[in-house]
Parts: C-alpha cells; structure tokens; sequence
C-alpha cells in the first residue's frame, strides 16, 4: 500500500474514531505492517506539528490519538456548550502522585504513605477518568488495585509512564524502602521479594 493512501486512512480512523486507537488495531483494519504504521504515523505527526495546524497527533504507549492543541483551548471553550474543566486538589495530585510511580497499587498502599484517608481523592481520579481498577491482589480482602489511565498520559503531555520525572536521587533509596515496607503490610508476608500476584 501507498504511504501516502495509508498516512490518509489512519488519519480518517483516528478523525472518526475521537478516541486513541491502538497501533494492534490499526494493523489489523489496515493490513500493513507494523513499520509501515509508524512510518504513516510519524508523517502525520510532522503534519500537524505545523504551527498554522490547530490539531496534534499524540503517541500513548501503545496508540495514538488525533487532538485539539492546547493553546486552542480559549477558543474551543466559546464554542462548547458543556467543556469539560477541572482542578485537582493537593490531596487529590498527591494520590495521583502514588498511583502513578507506584501502580499497581491499593488503596491501603496509598494510606500507609499519606497517612490519611484517600477515599475521595480516589473516587474523584476515577470520576475524571485519570486511574483506573487494574484487578484485585490475591491478598487476605482481595483489595482493589489501582493504575493510572491514557487520559492520564494525555493530561500530563506524557507518551508513557517511563516518561514520568524519575524520583530525587536522595529520596530514591527511601521510597523504595517504604514500598517494600508497605507491600509487606498489605499482603501479610515479611518477605518482600515474594512476588504479587493480581486477578483481573
């Protein structure tokens, strides 16, 4: 297949789609390869990075995704008739915090850390769909756990979570300690090491 046909298809996938679409799929409609994928993409990518181009393709792990740009934004919202807006609170960006360096995680996990409850800041990240439940831990309770989602990734201008600022060096050593310290705690066993297992 032409590079340019295929650049035009993935393009009205994405258009009509609304929504990230995963590179697996896109494969799959297409029936091209996976490098000719990336190819198409990256030349859609160049296209839109024009500065006279209001929309953006943006990478999400495994998909990709056609989106307003954000200094669009001022405009977008005369025009909408509900825009969706939010703010985060300190408690809640803290919990997100956790939940992204830390997934997967539970709740318990995430309270041993901050010392407090975070019932609500978990049910308002979900509400706004920044994490996600990824499973439950085959723990005593079978606790839910806790990731974070690609409107996440979206919202934090992140193509993956490998992308995340990585952690002081200074304080590195004590986070780890405490997670090991944590992940005792919630599974009962004094061996840290012993590996995790989670039902989906």
């Amino acid at each position: 297949m032409e590079m340019d046909k295929l650049s035009g298809i993935i393009e009205a996938i994405l258009f009509t789609s609304g929504k990230a679409v995963e590179i697996e799929r896109l494969i799959e409609v297409t029936d091209a390869t996976e490098e000719q994928i990336t190819v198409a993409i990256g030349t859609l990518e160049k296209k839109y990075a024009k500065k006279n181009s209001g929309v953006a393709l943006i990478q999400l792990e495994t998909s990709v995704q056609l989106a307003t740009k954000p200094e669009m934004y001022e405009y977008l919202i005369k025009i909408a008739k509900t825009p969706k807006s939010y703010r985060l609170s300190d408690t809640a960006l803290e919990t997100l915090s956790i939940i992204a360096y830390k997934q997967p995680v539970t709740r318990l996990q995430i309270e041993h850390i901050r010392g407090v409850s975070c019932s609500r800041a978990i049910d308002k990240l979900l509400e706004y769909d920044l994490i996600r439940e990824l499973g439950r831990l085959d723990a005593p309770g079978r606790p839910l756990l806790f990731g974070t989602t690609e409107e996440f990734l979206r919202r934090f201008g992140v193509k993956s979570i490998e992308d995340l600022p990585k952690p002081e060096a200074d304080k590195y050593e004590e986070f780890h300690e405490q997670a090991e310290s944590e992940a005792s705690i919630t599974l009962g066993d004094d061996d840290p090491e012993k590996p995790i297992k989670v039902d989906v």
